[in-house]
């Protein structure tokens, strides 16, 4: 298990167990745990029932952080889990700049006339245009893909190029339909890491390339989105947008980029999803992936290989890639 560093603010949330018994919601301070099944009156059973009822359970865990008389037991002794179950699961693509001029740079076709720096300029450009008109690009996936944030990867044997994207994550905690970008970050419960795996070769259609992407095949194999450790309320994070986004693949740091590099905030993000879709308190939003992909560095996940991720103030995760077995 990584450093189970405290995060930002005088707690988080998360989901624990006893070896491999029952789940349930914990308040995370330090190296304790407090039971909130136990610990409050209208008892949720899991994490995601208090992002149902956020407002109202916000100011008895603001008491319970402080209460030394509750009974804490050791983060030690836990099993930690994803932090909680969603509902349903919001991908934002091609979301960071740097990120996206490296990928097409990657995926060049050997008979692209292009010169790198031409293949860089001209997705620039794409990028900037995107911006200026204000179009973000949102796919949806599924919430069977989450696998805790300590739990191994299995890498599935049909996955010729597995690559990781660590990614902000955004908590709803409250329902969302036709919002606008000033109100959106009220529908906001908090923050958590995602590392939102992809196999690049799936991630377009072979047979059918008018089609387009097929983000169920290339991101939706059980435990492709490790998920926590911990849900920091919304009001621990004083700017989402300038948050440093880390991943280290066995020890050498593969992503180091700022939050800022997003071409749509998390407002201008839940405000787009709103217009069709209906947020729901529990939902994730994931909000795109920075530079440093495997496929940039010509280096794609195997087995053996170990992740750790962490985000300014929401805590370290590790996980261990295992090679599917095959009969």
């Amino acid at each position: 298990m990584a450093t189970l560093a405290q995060p930002a603010g005088s707690f988080g949330l998360g989901t624990f167990s006893v070896g491999d018994g029952p789940q349930f919601p914990g308040l995370h301070i330090a190296e304790n745990v407090l039971d909130l099944r136990r610990a409050m009156d209208a008892a949720p059973a899991t994490v995601r029932d208090i992002a149902e009822g956020w407002e109202n359970y916000l100011p008895a865990l603001r008491a319970l952080a402080s209460d030394t008389t509750q009974d804490w037991q050791p983060l030690a002794g836990l099993h930690v889990h994803a932090p909680l179950a969603p509902r349903q699961i919001f991908h934002s693509g091609a979301n960071y700049r740097q990120h996206v001029i490296d990928l097409e740079v990657a995926h060049r076709s050997p008979d692209d006339p292009r010169t790198v720096e031409e293949a860089r300029a001209e997705t620039a450009e794409l990028m900037d245009r995107r911006a200026r008109e204000d179009l973000p690009y949102v796919f949806i996936g599924l919430p069977s893909a989450v696998t805790g944030p300590y739990d191994d990867v299995v890498l599935p044997a049909w996955a010729e190029q597995p690559d990781w994207e660590l990614e902000l994550a955004v908590v709803i905690g409250r329902p969302a339909y036709q919002v606008s970008q000033e109100d959106a970050l009220d529908h906001v419960a908090g923050y958590t890491i995602a590392n939102d795996l992809t196999d690049r070769a799936t991630v377009f259609r072979r047979d059918m390339k008018a089609i387009g992407t097929d983000w169920l095949r290339s991101k939706n194999a059980p435990g492709f989105t490790p998920l926590g450790p911990w849900l920091v309320p919304a009001e621990f994070i004083a700017d989402p947008g300038d948050l440093r986004v880390t991943l280290k693949l066995n020890g050498e740091t593969m992503q180091d980029e700022s939050t800022k590099d997003m071409l749509f905030g998390i407002a201008r993000l839940i405000s787009y999803i709103s217009q069709t879709a209906q947020l729901l308190p529990g939902d994730l939003v994931l909000t795109g992936s920075p530079a440093g992909n495997g496929m940039h560095w010509g280096r794609l996940l195997r087995d053996g290989d170990v992740m750790d991720g962490s985000i300014t103030g929401l805590g370290v995760q590790r996980t261990r890639c295992v090679a599917e077995a095959t009969s």
